[in-house]
């Protein structure tokens, strides 16, 4: 597929999802590496249309350049976007009640404190780039460790093995101390990937990963 074919296929992503008001949206493909310009109103549809670039078979990569332009500039006070922010927090029982601290500043929400698990960081994260007048999101949130990094290279390696689009013997995986984990090798796709991804994250004690797959 040539740099033409991709963004078109990238611009006709975009217009079938329905999530994005793609009107004010460029696209540009070079060698694989496509950029995302323009304006959207809201830090969700930003996401979204990062994601569903990443969905267009032959995306090797992304430069994201999209910037969020509230509708008539009506840029929100940074302590009620805070206060918002702790009230959905507040509302989500898969997040643990007050273990997730709040900072805004000029529209940017910084999220920190300690979790258990990836998936609540993940809702966490989910609940309040949704807010209206989130400029973005900054992800200052831990993981507790809870196990051993042999155990944890263990579980990793027995998840991919159970996944039938990901071929595991074309992974490589090691563990620091800390429950870091280092991914390197090569998938087909974005959706093999994220199927990595998804697993090194269920298992128990990864606080970080280090992710180094080639797509292609």
């Amino acid at each position: 597929m040539n740099d033409k074919e991709l963004r078109q296929n990238v611009i006709d992503e975009l217009d079938f999802e329905p999530s994005i008001d793609a009107a004010d949206i460029g696209v540009a493909a070079e060698h694989g590496v496509v950029t995302l310009t323009g304006y959207v109103p809201n830090y969700a549809q930003k996401t979204a249309a990062e994601r569903a670039a990443w969905r267009v078979k032959g995306v090797k990569g992304i430069a994201q350049e999209i910037q969020v332009r509230f509708p008539g500039d009506s840029r929100q006070d940074d302590g009620e976007i805070a206060q918002r922010a702790l009230n959905v927090l507040a509302w989500n029982v898969v997040v643990p009640k007050d273990s997730v601290h709040v900072k805004v500043q000029d529209g940017w929400v910084t999220l920190s404190g300690q979790l258990d698990w990836n998936f609540q960081r993940e809702a966490a994260m989910a609940d309040v780039r949704k807010l209206a007048g989130v400029s973005g999101v900054v992800n200052d949130m831990t993981l507790k460790p809870s196990v051993q990094a042999g155990d944890v290279k263990q579980r990793i390696t027995d998840a991919l093995k159970r996944h039938a689009e990901v071929e595991a013997s074309h992974i490589q995986i090691s563990v620091r101390d800390g429950g870091t984990v280092d991914i390197e090798g090569g998938v087909d796709n974005w959706d093999e990937r994220q199927a990595v991804m998804r697993a090194v994250w269920s298992a128990p004690g990864v606080r970080a990963v280090s992710e180094h797959l080639l797509i292609g």
